[in-house]
């Protein structure tokens, strides 16, 4: 498949995927919901990847979604178009590596739902946040009610959502729903920096300790306890054998 909504490089062990639609503002569309499953079955086939990077094209990481495209939709098409994006956005959190969103610019709608899906999220200081569907008579559908919360807190989802008030890069650190705020220009490189550390961590422990956090967090403590508990005794016998010969010997690991 050629890459028409989307543009993927590799850089070392990082991908770094550029949504690129800017005419559109990089809306959401059913062409990027196929485009980027294809591209995410393709990572997960790249053994070498330790982290993915997501950025947007022009002044927007995504506007939302399409609302040409949803405009004449009926009920059931909108309920299978909803699935798909949450189908879609679900599998960045399965991914055996970290996904970072550096957002450029406006995260609204999909958009901001596409940046909630990743694991960690680093804003230029002109960004702009924001779940306006229900200015268009519509609510969130790609997991915006379920996520936001999650990220912030109850109040803070039910204001954003209810208001549709678009926030700035400022207020959504203030929030927690970023990890970084940076100049515009310093953006890409402090994420491929993030990028870089993780990269050079042993991989399977990354992939663990991702896994352990995310299921935990929707388990009970005692049933993330025993999680972690199991994967800590996974790691041992693995790369722990490089890392801490690695530590002892003053050197820096070499990961396989």
């Amino acid at each position: 498949m050629e890459y028409e909504i989307l543009k993927p490089v590799m850089e070392g062990q990082i991908a770094i995927l550029t949504l690129s639609r800017p005419q559109a503002m990089n809306a959401l569309n059913s062409r990027f919901f196929d485009e980027m499953d294809h591209y995410l079955q393709q990572l997960l086939m790249n053994s070498q990847v330790r982290a993915l990077i997501i950025t947007g094209e022009g002044k927007a990481f995504v506007a939302g979604a399409d609302i040409a495209e949803m405009a004449d939709m009926d009920s059931d098409q909108a309920r299978k178009f909803s699935m798909r994006g949450q189908e879609v956005f679900g599998k960045l959190g399965l991914l055996p590596f970290p996904v970072i969103a550096a957002v450029n610019g406006y995260a609204l709608g999909g958009g901001m739902e596409l940046a909630m899906a990743c694991d960690i999220r680093i804003a230029s200081s002109k960004a702009k946040f924001g779940q306006p569907e229900v200015g268009l008579g519509i609510i969130p559908g790609y997991g915006g009610t379920q996520r936001l919360s999650r990220l912030t807190n109850l109040s803070d989802a039910l204001y954003l959502i209810t208001t549709a008030e678009v926030i700035d890069a400022a207020t959504a650190w203030s929030m927690r729903l970023v990890q970084k705020v940076t100049e515009p220009e310093n953006l890409l490189a402090e994420a491929h920096r993030i990028a870089g550390l993780i990269a050079s961590k042993g991989p399977i422990a990354v992939k663990l300790a991702k896994e352990v956090i995310r299921k935990g967090f929707n388990s009970s403590f005692d049933e993330g306890l025993k999680l972690e508990h199991q994967h800590f005794g996974d790691t041992f016998g693995t790369e722990s054998t490089e890392g801490m010969k690695a530590f002892l010997e003053k050197r820096k690991p070499q990961w396989d």
